[in-house]
């Protein structure tokens, strides 16, 4: 062979191994690494936390997806490939399922499975689902129909969708026209992170069968949940929520049409939103029209913080109606509850009673006195509400969990103090190169673009996650503020460095040890000698790649600390604190003064930089 042909072997074929080795210099991580040996202008050693962010995609793979992305509808269909290789948040297209399945049904383990017709016609016996898509990032998955028509039938979820991310659950119908037997779900979807769950005709047109609840959506985070038609038109139906989106934060829910036209119903809901964090929650058209109907709210959103709370027609022109509710809205920090059309209408012979309704609400045509009762209404006075404030209250201080927020003077050596749970909650992404990302649709004007990319349905958790993440990013600056959202680590060297000059330092704390636990302060540094300064703060947002929302923050002082044992002082962690000077914007109910007490712009406010997120400063 020729000399010079096994030259050329030679080089093609070390080019070969170095395209697909980890050192290819033509890597996006690669990329990244020259970038910011470009941009930033100090030698300090580079954040490897933030670089490993960077897309894992090979070269070969950047650019093949980066042609594909020129076109939207080719990178639709290379989805499932683009989302494996790049490290996205994508969920899997579920197809209907055609099974059948014959007798009683015992699934112990189930996930992302369409369920086009279940159960249906079932004459007795029992079908039960136990850890059904559990533990997963995504849930997806729907019943078309299930145990429509049954007679006599029992059906059970123990455990549906817990500790899942970003969930999107749907019931279509569920138990529709059935006759007798019992429905129960023990757990359905705790614990889990930004949940789009829907029951569409949940138990309507039933005749003597019963539904029950025990944990709906306890301890969730963000989402919304909705139950479009439940127990409608049911005879003898007896329906109970034990546990109804106890312990979530900024939770929105849903009932349109509870109850509607039932016949003999007996309705309860024995704890619904308790300790809740900014709830929302909507009923429209309870138990209207129902014939002797009994139903029961026996604690609602007790010592929730803030929110909303809307009723509207409620037992409207029901026959015989016994409506109660036991504790209502008595919460330490009150949001906005209003009832509109309580009772009233054509029927006379109702009975309704309230019993500790809290206080900044209001009733709007409720039913007159002879049919409606107040045992304690707003007892409540502006002094005692201070007092409890002034003592730190009850409820409200169940969210705000001990050592979220802590003042400047905690940050000291020896000090003990409880750590927040700072572990990074979001699904886990990378980042896209800028050359992808560049040609890819940002913006509340290309949602649909967006949703076709991802296969994500109008009404989906994909749709409304990147609908609210859109929203925050183009939401109007505040005053004094600079704020760009960058899904890339160029985007994000750029940024900051647009903010804070080429000598920039970016610090995080360095693991999640100590989390929901006691630390003890070890040595503590005061970055630019503790003097008022501004730094980039960058926070994750959900989106199918990595996201962050970055804005400035003028006048604090960053902290980094050695956070020790503290019963060995042994170190188990090195936490970066930021210490905002400045609250004279904070609103009034922002939790650092539910917390601390003390009002905006009165005193200085800390915490800790949690897993992920990070903060710029300039360089020492």
């Amino acid at each position: 062979m020729h000399k010079f042909t096994i030259f050329l072997i030679l080089i093609f074929s070390s080019l070969n191994a170095l395209v697909h080795s980890e050192d290819n210099p033509f890597t996006p991580k690669a990329y990244i690494i020259r970038y910011w040996k470009k941009e930033i202008s100090n030698t300090l050693p580079q954040p490897s936390f933030l670089i490993n962010k960077a897309s894992p995609l090979t070269a070969v793979q950047a650019a093949s997806f980066s042609k594909l992305s020129g076109d939207l509808t080719s990178l639709s269909g290379s989805l499932p490939s683009f989302c494996s290789a790049a490290n996205l948040l994508c969920f899997p297209d579920v197809g209907p399922s055609l099974e059948k399945h014959s007798g009683d049904v015992d699934f112990k383990e189930y996930s992302e499975k369409n369920f086009t017709n279940y159960g249906s016609g079932s004459l007795s016996g029992s079908d039960s689902f136990k850890n059904y898509s559990n533990d997963g990032n995504s849930a997806l998955n729907s019943f078309r129909r299930y145990s429509r028509d049954s007679v006599g039938h029992n059906d059970k979820f123990t455990t549906y969708a817990r500790d899942t991310n970003v969930p999107d659950q749907s019931f279509n119908t569920y138990g529709k026209k059935a006759t007798g037997g019992n429905g129960e779900f023990t757990s359905y979807a705790q614990d889990v992170n930004v949940p789009n769950m829907r029951f569409n005709s949940y138990s309507d047109d039933v005749n003597g069968r019963g539904e029950s609840f025990s944990s709906y959506s306890q301890n969730a985070n963000a989402g919304d949940q909705g139950f479009t038609s439940y127990g409608k038109k049911g005879n003898g139906a007896v329906n109970s929520f034990k546990s109804y989106g106890n312990n979530s934060n900024v939770m929105g829910s849903s009932f349109s049409g509870y109850g509607e036209n039932g016949n003999g119903a007996n309705d309860s809901f024995t704890s619904y939103g308790e300790n809740g964090n900014v709830p929302q929650n909507n009923f429209r058209s309870y138990g209207e029209n129902g014939n002797a109907a009994v139903n029961s709210f026996s604690n609602y959103r007790d010592q929730s913080n803030v929110g909303d709370d809307n009723f509207k027609s409620y037992a409207k022109s029901s026959n015989g109606a016994s409506e109660k509710f036991d504790n209502y809205g008595n919460s330490f920090n009150e949001g906005s509850d209003t009832f509109s059309g309580y009772g009233g209408g054509s029927v006379v012979n109702q009975k309704f009673g309230f019993k500790r309704y809290g206080v900044n609400n209001t009733f709007k045509d409720y039913a007159d006195k002879k049919r409606a009762s107040f045992v304690t209404y707003a007892t409540r006075s502006a002094a005692k509400i201070a007092e409890m404030k002034v003592s730190g209250g009850k409820g409200v201080n169940k969210w705000i969990e001990p050592g979220k927020f802590f003042r400047e003077s905690m940050l000291k050596q020896g000090t003990i103090m409880p750590m927040p749970d700072i572990k990074d909650k979001m699904p886990k992404r990378s980042f896209l190169p800028r050359v992808i990302l560049s040609k890819l649709p940002f913006s509340s004007s290309k949602l649909g673009d967006l949703r076709k990319i991802f296969h994500a349905e109008e009404d989906s958790s994909m749709a409304k996650m990147m609908a609210d993440s859109l929203g925050d990013c183009e939401r109007k600056p505040s005053a004094g503020e600079t704020k760009r959202c960058v899904g890339s680590v160029e985007d994000m060297i750029d940024f900051a460095t647009s903010v804070l000059g080429r000598d920039v330092v970016v610090r995080s704390t360095e693991n999640v040890n100590g989390s929901g636990k006691k630390v003890k302060v070890g040595a503590v540094k005061k970055i630019n000698g503790g003097k008022i300064t501004k730094s980039v703060s960058c926070h994750q947002s959900l989106f199918p790649y990595l996201l962050y929302y970055c804005h400035s923050v003028p006048k604090v002082r960053v902290y980094e600390a050695d956070l020790l044992d503290p019963v060995t002082s042994s170190k188990i962690n090195h936490g970066v604190a930021i210490c905002h000077i400045d609250t004279s914007a904070w609103s009034k109910t922002h939790g650092a003064f539910l917390s601390l007490g003390s009002e905006p712009g009165k005193i200085e406010v800390c915490h800790w930089i949690f897993e992920n997120d990070m903060t710029w400063a300039v360089a020492d």
